[in-house]
């Protein structure tokens, strides 16, 4: 029998040139068509679009990137899937990328693979950016992928002395505002349920929210830490030790994200017999959904997700990847104080 070297429509090996030729264009002109945003006719457009589709072709990324050098995939790299906070910055990530036609690679850290090592995996693949949400990097690393013109930006956290670009929430000034909150509603004695000892954003909420008791002269001694370990369980124990420590439950209780501030309300409430905000005060940080609703109506502030997610994508430089990469910078973003039901009173001006 004799082979047969026809080509059948909607082949694996049909290529821009056989749409283009098909369309009586030209191959550049293909490409345009299949790119967002660029200029071509509408006429032109659709005359290629019906070339395709009876072709059954579409434009190979990879290919493409062997010629560009860009592949249009950014490395998101994240910490904590159990902060629900992640999951929306990731869905967030998803949908920025796409309105701009590029395309994440995600990585998640943990115990078992440290951020470093999930780094020199993602290099195996041809990234134009790599987006930090974890709490630790070497500057090693970030050396490496700056060497490679790969631009490392952290999402929500800034690492001393690492070289790389942070864009975070203002998370002083939002723990500042808590304070603020439960001052003005009358608390004299203050505990806060802690996350991640080593991170930044844990750090700033707890700074700006003590600095801001003291400033109003509240003493130290009146102000208790309790590590949470930024989950739900962790904020279930913590309120258990507070109940059980020799001076007993404070008035308020600031919970460093809202998923900690919903342990310690369900601790106070259903283990402890309490009201919240009636024995105890309690206010959160993230404004993650499901602290709005009706079980829990959390006052919190609520991080501006969607202008952190492009401050983010705009730093990595995508369009002007001959840019220098930027080593020092860190912006942080105000988000907004949310009120609610777990604070008494109304709402504080901004401080």
């Amino acid at each position: 029998m004799t082979k047969r070297k026809k080509y059948r429509e909607g082949s694996i090996r049909t290529t821009s040139f056989d749409v283009a030729a098909l369309a009586g264009v030209s191959q550049s002109a293909v490409s345009r068509a299949f790119k967002p945003g660029a200029s071509i006719a509408p006429e032109t457009r659709d005359k290629i679009l019906d070339a395709a589709r009876k072709l059954n072709y579409v434009p190979n990324s990879i290919a493409s990137s062997l010629t560009t050098h860009r592949s249009n995939i950014v490395a998101l790299i994240l910490g904590d899937l159990h902060n629900p906070f992640y999951t929306h910055v990731l869905e967030a990530f998803g949908r920025e990328m796409q309105d701009r036609d590029r395309q994440l690679l995600v990585f998640t850290v943990n115990e078992d693979l440290a951020t470093d090592d999930a780094i020199m995996r993602l290099l195996r693949y041809q990234i134009d950016g790599v987006i930090l949400t974890s709490a630790q990097l070497s500057t090693q690393m970030v050396g490496m992928c700056h060497n490679r013109g790969i631009p490392v930006v952290l999402f929500n956290r800034y690492i001393p002395q690492s070289g790389a670009f942070g864009v975070r929430c203002d998370n002083s000034w939002g723990g500042r505002q808590i304070a603020e909150a439960f001052l003005r509603a009358g608390a004299k004695t203050f505990g806060m349920i802690t996350g991640d000892p080593n991170g930044t954003t844990s750090k700033d909420r707890v700074s700006g929210f003590v600095e801001r008791l003291i400033e109003n002269g509240v003493p130290r001694t009146a102000i208790r830490s309790f590590e949470g370990n930024s989950t739900y369980e962790g904020a279930c124990d913590a309120v258990r030790r507070m109940h059980a420590d020799a001076d007993g439950l404070p008035d308020a209780i600031f919970g460093i994200n809202d998923t900690m501030a919903m342990g310690a309300m369900d601790t106070l409430r259903h283990h402890l017999g309490l009201s919240v905000p009636g024995d105890v005060m309690i206010a959160g940080f993230d404004d993650i959904p499901e602290g709005a609703r009706l079980p829990y109506q959390l006052t919190t502030v609520r991080q501006p997700i969607k202008r952190m997610v492009r401050a983010t994508i705009e730093h990595l430089n995508l369009d002007n990847p001959g840019q220098p990469i930027d080593l020092t910078h860190d912006q942080p973003i105000r988000g907004h104080m949310v009120w609610r039901k777990t604070v008494p009173g109304d709402a504080p001006p901004e401080v």
